[in-house]
């Protein structure tokens, strides 16, 4: 039992919650239709609520998670919360009607807040100056479910519009037998706190955690925010490259693919070598022009090589989201952890909820025969400028934190 295998164990919660994502996402559609009886266009809005739905539960759950893993340690709530997520799989692969799957997603949307622990578990176990690496890992994780997960579920659905669920809920179960053998508990006896009902939402843990350190209200917004920014690639990159450059299904997915697999290796690896040279605080600067580059990119694409010249020029912003969160978490104290995540979590959740319309509007009005302009690019220029947002709300974080 060591601290790599415990180190392993909290990646693969992330990597598989991202690969079960994945997996579902070919089969969901046709079982929407044939739970609900309805048409696809009619499946697409039961979608848009259910991934609602999903994002409100991490909104509520994700602060009650991270504070309960202060009060009883993450080995015990990492190992619930994936044990549960199993669980559920396996309730929405035999769900026999709509409310069953509906049930599932928002059982789905409680596990999946377990991201809170899971992050503070990073902090625990990673000295300060080398948390911005280890949460490059977890991006890592996630891209390479993004990867992996749908082309996955799209072979496994051929087996069956089911097969998909009960993969995903094998991954999840073969997940807690490994934790339950190898997790080591990381946050001691010494350094746990009781829980407080009071506490356990975004506004009041971060009305608290300001007491330690006012520049963590500014790291939280400008984490809140560039999650807004960065939710445009599953939200509408996709019906952006069709209504743009007019790529087919299967150039959308390698070119879907290859987003992932940058940001993977630019997180996984590439975050190695770019901190000891530039620092957090440049890194977010570099990695926040990177999505501005990117998106000039996009807008002045007319050949596919370009676009994935946008797609490269883009991999830098991986370096945004796990810098600021290691300033951020090197601003409170080790029994606070779990509370910050959780507050992290769920003001990102609430970018799940309002991007996808904020960049499918864009996308409506900016293309097609009705638009203001012929821009398809609009989303993505959309989030560079929210990108900059955040950029600003940082400086400002960041200026605290010298004063």
């Amino acid at each position: 039992m060591t601290h790599r295998a415990s180190l392993g164990f909290v990646l693969g919660i992330v990597l598989i919650d991202m690969l079960g994502f994945g997996i579902v996402i070919p089969v969901f559609p046709g079982l929407i239709m044939h739970l609900a009886h309805v048409s696809i266009t009619q499946a697409a809005q039961y979608a848009g609520w259910l991934s609602a739905g999903y994002a409100a539960m991490q909104f509520v759950f994700a602060p009650v998670i991270g504070n309960l893993s202060d009060r009883f340690g993450r080995r015990p709530v990492l190992l619930a919360a994936v044990l549960a997520l199993g669980l559920d799989y396996l309730l929405q692969a035999f769900a026999p009607a709509m409310s069953w799957l509906v049930a599932g997603r928002i059982i789905a949307g409680i596990t999946g807040a377990s991201f809170s622990a899971a992050y503070a578990y990073i902090a625990d176990v990673t000295p300060p100056e080398k948390r911005a690496s280890a949460f490059g890992l977890i991006g890592m994780a996630f891209g390479i479910g993004f990867v992996v997960g749908p082309a996955a579920g799209g072979l496994l659905g051929t087996l069956g519009p089911r097969v998909p669920f009960m993969a995903a809920s094998a991954l999840s179960l073969a997940n807690f037998v490994f934790g339950w053998f190898t997790l080591r508990e990381s946050l001691d006896a010494d350094h746990r706190r009781a829980f407080d009902w009071r506490r356990a939402n975004a506004l009041s843990s971060l009305a608290v955690l300001k007491g330690q350190g006012r520049q963590v209200l500014w790291y939280v917004a400008a984490l809140g925010v560039w999650q807004l920014a960065n939710v445009v690639y599953p939200a509408i990159w996709t019906y952006f490259a069709i209504a743009a450059y007019g790529l087919s299904t299967k150039a959308v997915g390698i070119a879907l693919a290859v987003v992932g697999l940058t940001a993977a290796l630019f997180q996984g690896v590439g975050m190695r070598y770019l901190l000891p040279v530039l620092g957090e605080r440049r890194a977010v600067i570099v990695g926040v022009i990177s999505l501005g580059l990117s998106a000039l990119a996009y807008a002045w694409a007319t050949h596919v090589w370009q676009v994935y010249l946008a797609i490269a020029i883009g991999a830098f912003q991986g370096a945004v989201l796990p810098s600021i969160s290691a300033m951020n978490s090197r601003a409170v104290d080790a029994r606070s952890q779990g509370e910050l995540q959780g507050a992290v979590q769920s003001i990102g959740s609430i970018a799940q909820i309002v991007g996808p319309p904020l960049y499918a509007q864009a996308l409506a009005r900016f293309s097609g025969p009705q638009a203001i302009a012929d821009l398809p690019a609009m989303p993505m220029l959309l989030a560079a400028t929210i990108g900059f947002v955040s950029l600003a709300l940082f400086l400002k974080g960041a200026a605290g934190e010298k004063a």
